[in-house]
């Protein structure tokens, strides 16, 4: 299935919910949507508690009055976050019209790195992996495991190993009939899902380049609270560190590098930037974090055509779209427009739309998987941020290869971690290829 049709396709499927779920482990629901679909969330932040609500919105819409989606669990690495989250979902405003649905207990409430294993053997039917994205490679994979449909935020990995992890998962997954629907909620938005169905046939014709951008001011910063470790410090302050985050790039800009993968039903074969750190706070990277807050990029696509990316953290002009230029005109795909006319407008909010494609794939034992979409798209993150650290051209096969691994060994909350500073530009080298 296309992804310009998926949503179409999923109206259709929707009708189809009587029908029997395959039997492979995963998500067992009975005839007529009867069956109670049990939701645990892992990371309890802001996306995750939003995401909660988004879901809880999406069943509404599906089934009214009469919902069968419960948040039976939740877990955090901190547990003043998790119990936090618990509370919130049993007594915020913003979750009153769910009381119902709220199954979350003392008893389902986790804290520590090992949350998400206790989450996912909590009677879960669906899990939403909404922690720094750092650990989305474990995650997802303990999840596939267990046999658990999946929404996973955007991005899926920070490095090469993550990538190459997160690639041997879709393969699995759809074996065992799993259900992945990724936080790119652009790809459920009724009007770039026209849009770039237009494109795709031919409105503008021959596609010849394409731009995309997230430029924006900043992001927030927690300080060190007295008695914490470098790893709580870290984990608190996860978008300032590499090895969590990925860096703007990867965690932010996938979203618009998304899109432009989209339109052309492929990823880049390279890419080759600049960038560096000219805003952030200085001092100490253990203290002030090792990410740079500009990016511009060029990726090439194996038919020629180039992708020109740009991403910043400062102060300026904001500007958060995609672009393409054919041999027949131009289109703004972020404003749905195509030579200067509107040719699409939004309706559901995507947010809720994602969960609504979601829940009715598994209904209809059609489950949706955009894992490897996801991927691709991270990994267009990560080999542009890569290929603007080394200011030299990275092929993408290369680079994927490569053994660029993050994620410090042996982690406990109490660890001690030192981290590098943020790259200069042009000193980063490619690693050999992974063993």
């Amino acid at each position: 299935m296309s992804s310009a049709n998926h949503r179409r396709d999923f109206l259709k499927a929707s009708a189809l919910a009587g029908a029997a779920v395959s039997a492979s482990g995963a998500g067992l629901f009975a005839a007529g949507n009867d069956a109670v679909i049990k939701v645990g969330l892992i990371g309890c932040g802001g996306r995750g508690t939003g995401a909660v609500r988004d879901i809880l919105e999406a069943e509404g819409r599906i089934n009214g009055k009469n919902p069968k989606v419960e948040i039976v669990a939740v877990g955090d690495v901190f547990k003043n976050k998790a119990e936090n989250a618990a509370k919130t979902f049993k007594t915020g405003k913003n979750y009153a019209a769910f009381a119902n649905q709220i199954k979350v207990t003392p008893e389902t409430t986790f804290d520590g790195l090992d949350a998400y294993q206790k989450v996912l053997a909590a009677n879960t039917d669906l899990v939403i992996l909404a922690t720094p994205p750092g650990f989305r490679p474990l995650h997802l994979e303990a999840a596939v495991k267990a046999n658990k449909h999946v929404f996973c935020e955007k991005p899926v990995c920070v490095d090469a190993t993550g990538a190459r992890k997160c690639y041997e998962l879709v393969e699995e997954s759809k074996k065992k009939n799993i259900a992945i629907v990724a936080g790119t909620q652009r790809r459920h938005q009724k009007g770039y899902i026209e849009t770039v169905k237009k494109l795709q046939d031919g409105a503008i014709g021959e596609i010849l380049a394409t731009r995309c951008a997230w430029n924006g001011s900043g992001i927030w910063f927690n300080d060190r609270a007295a008695d914490v470790s470098d790893a709580q410090y870290q984990l608190n302050n996860w978008y300032h560190f590499l090895w969590l985050c990925g860096d703007h790039i990867v965690e932010q800009h996938v979203h618009n590098l998304d899109v432009i993968n989209w339109i052309m039903n492929d990823h880049p074969v390279k890419a080759i930037g600049m960038g560096g750190r000219a805003n952030r706070k200085v001092g100490d990277p253990n203290v002030v974090g090792n990410i740079w807050d500009h990016y511009a990029v060029e990726f090439e696509y194996k038919n020629g055509v180039k992708m020109y990316s740009y991403c910043r953290h400062i102060p300026g002009e904001n500007d958060v779209s995609e672009s393409v230029v054919g041999s027949k005109g131009k289109c703004k795909v972020s404003s749905y427009l195509i030579n200067g006319e509107e040719v699409a407008k939004d309706d559901i909010n995507a947010y809720v739309q994602e969960h609504i494609d979601l829940l009715n794939s598994i209904r209809a034992a059609k489950p949706l998987n955009e894992l490897k979409s996801v991927t691709d798209s991270t990994f267009t993150a990560i080999l542009g941020r890569n290929a603007s650290y080394a200011c030299r051209t990275l092929k993408w096969d290369d680079a994927l290869a490569a053994a660029d691994a993050t994620m410090p060994k042996d982690l406990t909350l109490q660890s001690a971690l030192q981290v590098t500073a943020a790259p200069t530009p042009g000193s980063w080298k490619l690693p050999p290829a992974a063993g």
